[in-house]
């Protein structure tokens, strides 16, 4: 079993300090699995590759402790049992580069908490369950994939393709997280692991999913292959997953088959996702560089702020404790630098009182968050942020109600989710945003969010307030 990685970039052997690995070496590890090795086939002034290669001991396996059963028959050395050639890897993944795997590098810290340009080689594969599985795993989180099949027998095309496949990833990701998503989604590709899954399992998903995998449109596949479709395991992750993306990305309903039909490439995308992207555009158009996401939840937004080196101060505040402990930990806090953890801060605070903390930012995002605040608290709301706080950008989004009545399972005069107080028409927000931009100084400008209706609108509405400049 064979994975590449590569890095292209003004220093490409740097690579060798974020895998923690020298270049020059050959690095040799012992596994229950069998035998890893890390080397650098390729390194070169624009480009540096790092190969993991597994070599495993059939041998070894059977007389591991973690194999059940009566290792003195002959029947474990010789049977059609196939190699969960997938999950070994990720074994061997995880062990190697267990340090990598957590963003942390001393030596350049500032590359490890960068997006790098990578190409990851997953060479001879298994592939359970359909050619557009490596598509449906890999795109939504931002890489571009190719895939090459053979057939099983040149000589007998009649046999059908090969069930293994050899596939290239591409992006400009953090090299930590996308380790950690492969550790993950190698035992999904084939469904198979060669061990006992207990409910530490749980855990393990849990902690390398932070950060991508409660929003992946494929979460539930994810869950039951990767815990073997074990009921009681995948209801606890599912469980679990939901909290971390609690909120109205969490609970939101779909619409029908025709909502959006105009509405392009966003139409089979997840709204959280569009309206996280377009939340980004919008803080690009302006130039922010100093970021508060005020009532920031576990952390979504927050995750993608810290990864983009432009944002040098980002602050997340939430009136719930357990939010904050869960973006502390999905944007692990803990084992980033000093340096990292001036740059990231999280505070206790609601948004409807004064904190001088986010005072005079570049910007003060409310993303999903006015529809939870009582309509008789929305001008203590204002106050607080385009009064007080008076950032020079304010970014608010918020549900379009218009558009609920292409929701099939939401019930007429229902919300989105439980907990809101109110949705807005469009014309409610022009209102509402019109009348606060008079009132502190802001001109405001309305941009849609997700693939509108022709004659409903979209989805989520932008409302981008930005500071008049003093007369």
């Amino acid at each position: 079993m064979l994975l590449t990685v590569t890095y292209r970039g003004a220093e490409p052997g740097d690579l060798g300090f974020l895998l923690h690995k020298h270049p020059e070496r050959v690095h040799d590890f012992d596994l229950p699995v069998g035998r890893a090795h890390v080397f650098y086939p390729e390194l070169e002034e624009d480009r540096c590759t790092a190969a993991l290669m597994l070599e495993v001991d059939p041998i070894e396996l059977v007389r591991s402790k973690r194999f059940r059963g009566d290792a003195g028959t002959l029947g474990h050395y010789v049977n059609d049992r196939p190699y969960a050639s997938g999950s070994m890897l990720a074994v061997a993944l995880g062990s190697v580069f267990r340090t990598a795997m957590t963003g942390r590098c001393d030596a350049r810290p500032e590359l490890a908490a960068s997006p790098l340009e990578l190409e990851i080689g997953l060479h001879a594969v298994p592939l359970r369950g359909g050619a557009d599985l490596p598509e449906r795993l890999f795109a939504p989180l931002g890489l571009s994939v190719e895939q090459s099949e053979t057939l099983l027998d040149g000589e007998f095309p009649e046999w059908g393709p090969s069930p293994y496949a050899t596939i290239t990833l591409r992006g400009t990701k953090l090299l930590g997280e996308v380790l950690r998503q492969l550790y993950v989604l190698l035992p999904v590709l084939d469904d198979a692991k060669h061990y006992w899954v207990a409910d530490a399992e749980v855990d393990k998903l849990l902690r390398a999913g932070e950060g991508w995998l409660a929003q992946h449109p494929e979460r539930d596949l994810i869950s039951k292959r990767y815990l073997v479709h074990r009921r009681e395991y995948v209801a606890a992750a599912t469980a679990r997953l939901a909290e971390l993306d609690q909120g109205s990305e969490s609970m939101e309903p779909e619409p029908d088959g025709t909502a959006g039909a105009d509405g392009g490439e966003d139409a089979n995308r997840p709204l959280n996702r569009v309206r996280a992207e377009a939340v980004l555009e919008a803080l690009d158009d302006v130039g922010a560089r100093t970021v508060a996401d005020v009532g920031c939840g576990p952390g979504a937004l927050l995750s993608r702020l810290a990864v983009d080196p432009r944002f040098t101060r980002i602050i997340g505040t939430d009136v719930s404790p357990a939010a904050l402990e869960t973006a502390a930990r999905r944007l692990d806090l803990a084992e980033r630098s000093d340096a990292e953890r001036e740059r990231i801060q999280l505070h206790a605070s609601s948004v409807t009182y004064q904190d001088d903390r986010i005072a005079g930012l570049d910007a003060i995002v409310l993303m999903e968050v006015v529809e939870h605040v009582e309509p008789e608290r929305l001008d203590a709301l204002a106050r607080s942020v385009f009064g007080l706080a008076a950032p020079s950008t304010v970014i608010v989004t918020t549900p379009n109600s218009e558009y609920n009545a292409l929701y099939p399972t939401l019930a007429a005069g229902k919300f989105r989710h439980p907990d809101h107080r109110f949705e807005w028409s469009r014309a409610e927000l022009a209102g509402w945003a019109g009348a606060v931009a008079d009132r502190y100084g802001y001109r405001v400008e309305f941009r849609p969010v997700g693939a509108p209706d022709p004659v409903l609108g979209p989805p989520t509405q932008l409302a981008l307030f930005r500071k008049e400049a003093a007369a």
